[in-house]
């Protein structure tokens, strides 16, 4: 690292800090007069409105704009710094283009790297903070109500031979008045059990039936057994029944892997929903990395407008970027488009343009 490096690398970072902390704070204030009623209603005080909410929510406010900040950013300083012509005198004190792009390139994969965790796992434990105040103090207030459902009918596939149906089942009291689960083999149901009511047992973290029968069948044999009562350990969980909204939001990548993985195995589907958002947690950050090179390689030329031509160039970059996310997230929601292509596309488009800005950069 030379004089050069860090010069770039600290005007970089500042600029990056200064542009995200004025954003969120913005973001923070607006948020705030919107539930100011909600916040009231709640009965909680300032202290704790900022560890129930606000905890939660401000780092999902700097996920969401981290990437567009970044690009801002970039475009900013090194407009500045091509306005007083330092780019120039670089250029021609014999440092190569390519040599001027690396702090950028350095500070890009440092910024990125930091996201990649904390879109892993930081990011979505604050988003169940996040959500959970959201659903409890504001949406209940609201026709959405995502904890309390009754009268639906579940029909899951547990495992590779394994089907339960559920009946009326109800959220609140976590029971459903009538259950049926079938085995089958080479296509041909072997096992079957039906119960007149379910109940989950919150002490032994398992099933409780009532009024059960029990069928083995062996081609044309059939034997039957009835209990007044008995525990089975299937492997559904309560949480796992109710609709929740904000399900991909708040489940860390290791968790939302396991849960599409085992969604897939019980036939689910609707799944798309969830891969993009495993998708979109690696292609995110590398979007940095793009944004970071494309900001500096346009950003670098002195022109007239100065840096306010330049920030309107990332602006209607960065809505341009953002349309295509999610169209392609759409796509891949409503239709067949793949999810890692919807997550990637962006990203690839804008690599290519950036490529050919490069070329086209005065060196």
């Amino acid at each position: 690292m030379k004089i050069l490096d860090w010069y770039i690398l600290k005007k970089f970072l500042f600029t990056f800090i200064f542009t995200i902390l004025a954003i969120t704070t913005i973001a923070v204030v607006i948020d705030t007069s919107e539930k100011a009623d909600d916040f009231v209603n709640s009965g909680l005080n300032t202290s704790q409105i900022i560890m129930k909410y606000y905890i939660g929510f401000v780092p999902f406010i700097v996920s969401m704009i981290f990437p567009l900040m970044v690009f801002i950013a970039v475009i900013y300083f090194t407009s500045r710094m091509a306005g007083r012509s330092e780019i120039v005198a670089i250029l021609a004190g014999g440092v190569r283009f390519n040599r001027v792009l690396r702090p950028y390139l350095i500070g890009a994969i440092l910024l990125s790297g930091i996201f990649w965790i904390a879109s892993q796992t930081w990011i979505p434990k604050a988003n169940k903070i996040r959500t959970d105040f959201q659903a409890y103090y504001v949406d209940r207030n609201s026709s959405y109500q995502p904890n309390v459902t009754q009268g639906s009918n579940y029909y899951l596939r547990v495992d590779s031979n394994t089907y339960v149906v559920l009946h009326y089942y109800d959220t609140f009291s976590k029971s459903a008045s009538s259950f049926a689960l079938q085995k089958l083999k080479n296509n041909k149901v072997y096992y079957n059990m039906r119960a007149e009511r379910i109940q989950w047992d919150t002490a032994k973290k398992n099933w409780h039936l009532y009024n059960v029968i029990e069928r083995n069948i062996d081609g044309l044999k059939e034997s039957a057994k009835k209990k007044s009562d008995t525990s089975l350990n299937l492997n559904v969980k309560p949480s796992e029944l109710g609709h929740d909204e904000y399900l991909k939001d708040k489940l860390t990548s290791d968790d939302l892997k396991e849960f599409i993985k085992r969604e897939e195995l019980r036939g689910t589907e609707g799944l798309n929903f969830y891969k993009v958002e495993r998708y979109h947690r690696d292609s995110t950050p590398f979007s940095i990395i793009i944004m970071t090179i494309m900001g500096a390689v346009v950003s670098s030329r002195k022109i007239r407008g100065g840096s306010g031509l330049y920030l309107a160039f990332g602006l209607v970059a960065a809505a341009v970027f953002v349309v295509m996310d999610k169209f392609a997230i759409t796509f891949a929601t409503k239709g067949n488009f793949p999810p890692i292509l919807a997550a990637w596309i962006p990203n690839i488009i804008f690599a290519g343009i950036t490529g050919w800005l490069y070329v086209r950069a005065p060196k």
